[in-house]
């Protein structure tokens, strides 16, 4: 959505119940400027309980529901037409057929892919075939530490940027208070954090902060530029409970463009 708030374009692809939580999804989705692609299903809208510690920490108990039903062949071309870029949560490694569709579908109409590794039990997991899908079709590959800790050759930041640079044209190393490292053409830029706010709540910084870069690096800003964006975007999560930012903190974000 991030995109959407932004002034940009914006499409989501995926499935939801034909309950009150999905036709609520879809009308958010609308209302912050977002092309909804969605699939149904008898089954319930799948949902996310954030757990936030004072620390502001957050651990998250899912419920997949009907979005675990996405099938290979429902990742249609059509629904990647114009798509400058696509972007994927690491999540769907578990599920290799339907990521493999996506990927697929999305390279049809030559668009860049981003894929945040999402969890550091992913990375252990898929191992297997990581490697070989950011490799084969990954543009942009975006890992936090402890992502980055699970891979085998990590030593330090330093070096498991290196690591990821290897197998895909722009590397993000994510380090939360201590900013962020872009691996970009063999040129690493350091991303300093923004603001000075004490953190209320975590939940949702990872993909605000991917969002933000994102949109900057696709509207061919410079990637200090967009890393400003990105850590400006989750900056301003931080500093509420929930994942939304208010209009107050878009404008903040919006000054810097």
């Amino acid at each position: 959505m991030v995109s959407g708030k932004l002034g940009g374009a914006a499409r989501f692809i995926g499935k939801c119940g034909n309950d009150e939580l999905g036709a609520l999804f879809e009308s958010t989705l609308k209302k912050h400027n977002v092309d909804p692609r969605l699939f149904t299903s008898d089954s319930p809208t799948g949902r996310v309980l954030s757990i936030v510690t004072p620390d502001a920490q957050r651990s998250m108990f899912t419920f997949l529901g009907a979005s675990s039903e996405t099938k290979p062949e429902e990742m249609l071309t059509s629904h990647f037409e114009d798509a400058a870029l696509v972007h994927l949560e690491g999540y769907l490694l578990f599920n290799e057929q339907l990521l493999l569709a996506a990927l697929k579908a999305a390279k049809h109409h030559n668009a860049l892919i981003s894929l945040d590794l999402a969890s550091y039990t992913v990375v252990e997991t898929s191992l297997h075939i990581l490697t070989d899908v950011i490799h084969d079709y990954v543009d942009i590959v975006i890992a936090n530490e402890d992502e980055a800790r699970a891979l085998p050759v990590f030593d330090n930041e330093d070096k498991a940027l290196q690591s990821l640079a290897k197998t895909a044209d722009t590397a993000i190393l994510k380090m939360g208070k201590r900013g962020s490292m872009v691996s970009h053409r063999d040129s690493v830029t350091r991303i300093e954090r923004m603001g000075s706010g004490v953190a209320i709540d975590t939940t949702g910084a990872g993909d605000l902060w991917a969002a933000g870069f994102l949109y900057g690096f696709i509207n061919d800003y410079s990637i200090e530029h967009s890393g400003r964006i990105a850590s400006a975007c989750g900056y301003e999560v931080c500093q509420v409970l929930g994942a939304q930012i208010p209009d107050d903190g878009w404008q903040r974000i919006k000054s810097l463009l």
